[in-house]
């Protein structure tokens, strides 16, 4: 369990990105606080590349390299698409209906990566997807 911790700073730090940038786009277009927070993310990542030893320019263009391109393309215009809906949109409702991709996560798991669908995982889902529905709903 000694990724737990990792996932509670996740957690916390994802979970006050958006607000921060719901706030900021108000004054500062959507793609510049994307461009400037990436700034942010690939110098700390250098910083944890260079400090750890980690990362060797060989590992750019392995074949798997191929895949984590495209991984990126996907999350480059999903986090865009998202900054753009916390510009427009309230943070209580946006975020719950972007928490969906772990429904789709974990149902892509499941259909193509060959991961074990039990019970309880279909309830989680279920429950997941419910959950965001019932939060995202409030507007009326």
């Amino acid at each position: 369990m000694e990724y737990l911790l990792w996932v509670l700073v996740a957690l916390v730090a994802y979970g006050l990105m958006a607000p921060l940038t719901s706030a900021v786009t108000a004054d500062v277009p959507p793609a510049v606080a994307l461009f400037l927070s990436t700034t942010i993310f690939l110098c700390l990542t250098a910083v944890v590349l260079a400090a750890t030893g980690t990362g060797r320019p060989a590992d750019a263009v392995t074949p798997a390299a191929g895949i984590v391109y495209v991984a990126g393309l996907f999350l480059s215009s999903g986090i865009l698409a998202y900054y753009q809906a916390l510009e427009r949109g309230p943070v209580s409702v946006v975020v719950p209906i972007y928490g969906l991709f772990i429904v789709g996560s974990s149902v892509i798991g499941i259909a193509f990566l060959g991961e074990e669908l039990t019970a309880t995982r279909a309830a989680g889902i279920l429950v997941a997807a419910l959950a965001i529905y019932l939060a995202a709903g409030g507007e009326e």
